[in-house]
């Protein structure tokens, strides 16, 4: 087992390095010179001479491969950005600064991040409580009216988008009925229950819909499982329902949800921009999408890089449950 982990925890890291040159790459590719942008945000004429001294306050003056090395140093040891009376210290982990706020780019991390963690954590919860209970209950119910019922509503919720359900939960629960206040981001650590009451609806939003798509998974895969042979010798041998779908039938059926969980928990932490722009939280998927539109590229390569992290981070947790679940994984 420890083989394997040290196996995948390589591979991850090779991975992330591989995505550290892409991501930095991006940074070049921009046709516009950052210090231009920076430059052009004021008042102030963009002379040549004002854009060189922003290029050595914000080290772009230096080699494309010294700077690359400087950006992966600052992200564990930290760093210094520029040369001369502009050189400013940038403390592990050093993103850089954005060239819209010249504020430092962890600390916009830091302030967004907990938003989407947020919301995700909760939305987790739903789909996979409520989406492979329903998919497990349907299956050993197949044909009955909750069959039915629970096949049909998971396609509506898998056909509507969140940009649909979201301002449909708003109009209902909020402006129309006033049950609920409208949702206004408080950090768990100030209010625990204003953190809990902000996000019921992004929660049920995002959770409800994606449930949909692991209901429907979960039954199919619980019915494949229940026609394979070692669940018909389980009931020959008599052992009790309960054992026959908790400790044989679900075990065997659950390996491709846990797969897909992990990719959608990953690749949602890496920014859910739809969710945080309807009920109007600025978490990092907003972040990124503002960034990027308006060519802010230290934010742009902080949350790609972040992404990347928590996407293959995801899929190392995922390989090990599922060496966990079936070790025929790990000994293959």
């Amino acid at each position: 087992m420890l083989r394997f982990l040290v196996k995948k925890i390589l591979l991850a890291l090779t991975t992330l390095a591989a995505v550290s040159v892409l991501t930095f790459g991006l940074f070049f590719v921009v046709p516009t010179n950052p210090a231009e942008l920076m430059c052009g945000q004021g008042k102030t004429v963009c002379s040549a001479e004002r854009v060189a001294m922003i290029e050595r306050r914000m080290g772009l003056d230096q080699p494309i491969h010294k700077q690359y090395v400087d950006f992966m140093r600052g992200i564990f040891v930290g760093r210094t950005i520029g040369s001369g009376e502009t050189a400013r210290e940038c403390p592990a982990p050093c993103l850089g600064y954005s060239f819209r706020s010249d504020e430092p780019v962890m600390n916009i991390v830091a302030r967004t991040l907990p938003v989407t963690l947020s919301i995700v954590s909760g939305a987790a919860v739903v789909w996979l409580v409520l989406g492979v209970s329903i998919g497990m209950i349907s299956a050993l119910r197949q044909g009955t009216v909750f069959d039915r019922i629970a096949v049909g509503t998971s396609l509506v919720g898998a056909s509507m988008p969140i940009l649909l359900f979201g301002p449909l939960l708003l109009i209902v629960l909020v402006y129309e009925t006033g049950l609920l206040s409208y949702p206004r981001y408080t950090p768990i650590t100030e209010n625990p229950l204003a953190w809990a009451s902000a996000l019921v609806l992004p929660w049920f939003a995002l959770g409800f819909l994606n449930s949909a798509t692991y209901a429907r998974l979960a039954r199919a895969q619980m019915l494949e499982t229940l026609s394979e042979d070692f669940v018909r010798t389980a009931r020959a041998k008599g052992l009790p329902k309960l054992a026959v779908y908790a400790r044989h039938a679900l075990r065997a059926a659950i390996t491709p949800i846990v797969t897909i969980a992990g990719l959608d928990i990953g690749i949602y932490l890496g920014g859910t921009v739809i969710t945080e722009t309807v009920f109007g939280f600025t978490g990092l998927g907003k972040t990124a999408l503002n960034a990027a539109l308006n060519l802010d590229m230290p934010i742009v390569m902080a949350t790609v890089l972040l992404a990347a992290v928590f996407v293959v981070a995801a899929n190392v947790v995922v390989d090990v449950l599922y060496a966990v679940i079936d070790p025929r994984v790990r000994l293959n």
